[in-house]
């Protein structure tokens, strides 16, 4: 790829496909920079999507006496669609950068296609923003749920932010659910690198064995995985918590990609000729699936009022 964008600052147009192998580092980075597909479950998807079972009762067992009856149960399962979507990304810049380091712009690109690409499927999957996967029978987002608590409802007297979390954790087993883990917005890691638990330990413990791109933290929140980093907060929403094997992820295939000099794309709302403006425009496009089949599985964390969660000390 390096070769072709050096060669479009001088001839223009051409159009490629990065194949699986090829474009693993960029859906790694896209993994590394999100907090939900980290905690989800991710599955292979075919060009036509793919169709997976998922549990709606479990079987039961009973106690019987020698030579009883056997009680007979049934588990329940349904089968669910996994749809891919498509997820584009164009990056401009002038041809001169190009020109002089194509190695370079190229790999400073990866891991700028990859936030991108995370930051998008994130606010679908936790929003349903500009979701392809929503609609008004099936909201499909985990920000769906009608689970709510407020972060620094509890007095700092009272177990502060970890009673707060924990209020969460109480809202999902009194509806028969569980806890797999958090996400958060980067805005509340000032919190949790305050907060304590009732006997003063710190809430939030990082990982720092765990290799992850600076624009993620991970640790664990009571006991769970949990992950910080942007593009999780909307409105007073910064973070969720649930069961998060209620939720799967895939991609399909690899990358494809074109480059021009010649195009007009739209910059800051506004169409921009690359040709008048010495530009190189990249479009990349990959296909990603998502599904959440169980909103009620996930609890909100809201930002208490004028942003004051409380001391945790």
């Amino acid at each position: 790829m390096t070769d072709q964008i050096s060669d479009v600052v001088g001839t223009g147009d051409f159009a490629g496909f990065l194949p699986p192998t090829l474009a693993q580092p960029y859906f790694d980075e896209a993994l590394r920079a999100s907090v939900v597909q980290p905690l989800s479950r991710q599955i292979t998807l075919g060009p036509n999507g793919v169709a997976i079972p998922v549990t709606t009762t479990k079987p039961t067992a009973a106690w019987v006496s020698e030579g009883g009856q056997k009680p007979v149960t049934r588990g329940g399962q349904a089968l669910v669609t996994v749809e891919p979507k498509k997820l584009a990304a164009i990056a401009v810049v002038s041809a001169e950068v190009v020109r002089a380091n194509p190695g370079g712009y190229v790999t400073n690109l990866r891991p700028q296609i990859g936030e991108a690409f995370a930051i998008a499927f994130d606010q679908a999957a936790l929003y349903g923003t500009n979701s392809p996967f929503t609609s008004a029978e099936n909201p499909n987002y985990v920000a769906a749920t009608d689970k709510t608590v407020t972060l620094g409802s509890a007095a700092p007297g009272a177990g502060g932010l970890f009673t707060d979390l924990n209020a969460g954790l109480s809202l999902l087993v009194n509806d028969k659910k569980r806890l797999t883990g958090f996400a958060f917005d980067s805005i509340a890691e000032p919190i949790f690198n305050t907060a304590v638990d009732t006997t003063g330990r710190p809430l939030f413990i990082d990982s720092p064995t765990i290799e992850t791109a600076a624009t993620v933290t991970a640790g664990r929140l009571l006991g769970r995985p949990a992950f910080i980093g942007d593009g999780v907060a909307e409105d007073e929403t910064v973070g969720f918590g649930g069961d998060w094997t209620k939720t799967v992820w895939g991609t399909v295939g690899g990358i494809s990609y074109d480059v021009s000099t010649q195009a007009t794309v739209t910059i800051d709302g506004e169409l921009t000729s690359l040709w008048e403006h010495n530009l190189v425009a990249i479009r990349v496009e990959a296909e990603f699936g998502w599904l959440c089949y169980d909103v009620d599985a996930f609890v909100k964390y809201n930002e208490a009022a004028g942003g004051d969660n409380g001391d945790t000390e």
